[in-house]
């Protein structure tokens, strides 16, 4: 797998260029993803994107993203196990996120977690 330092150019990978050219990037060039289970309808985690990693994931059939802090190409579960194997991906109205619904083996968050959201529910008032 390859490590650049920066997501890869608009253009620059294999994605069908059809589906390039409906993305809306940030200007780092990135979609944020969200992993939503398939069944369930379980909201697991918030990922980043670039057309590379949406190449991989809508070809590999494994969510590959884009990690901001590592500045490298990551395939979910790829080092934890917990595996997410994709069943569909959706692009919003807008064109600026995606949903990508995925079957989760084990924990979605890095913290152990089921989601990344079940830890810090905030209070309503």
């Amino acid at each position: 797998m390859s490590t650049p330092t920066t997501p890869a150019a608009p253009g620059s990978t294999a994605l069908d260029p059809a589906i390039a050219a409906r993305l809306k990037r940030t200007d780092d060039g990135l979609l944020p993803a969200v992993a939503q289970q398939y069944d369930t309808g379980e909201v697991l985690m918030l990922g980043w994107m670039d057309d590379e990693a949406l190449h991989r994931t809508l070809t590999t059939g494994r969510c590959t993203y884009w990690s901001r802090s590592r500045r490298e190409y990551w395939v979910k579960g790829d080092t934890s196990g917990h595996v997410q194997k994709v069943k569909s991906v959706a692009l919003d109205c807008d064109g600026d996120t995606l949903l990508v619904r995925v079957d989760q083996t084990g924990a979605a968050c890095h913290t152990g977690d089921r989601t990344c959201f079940d830890a810090d529910v905030l209070p309503l008032s």
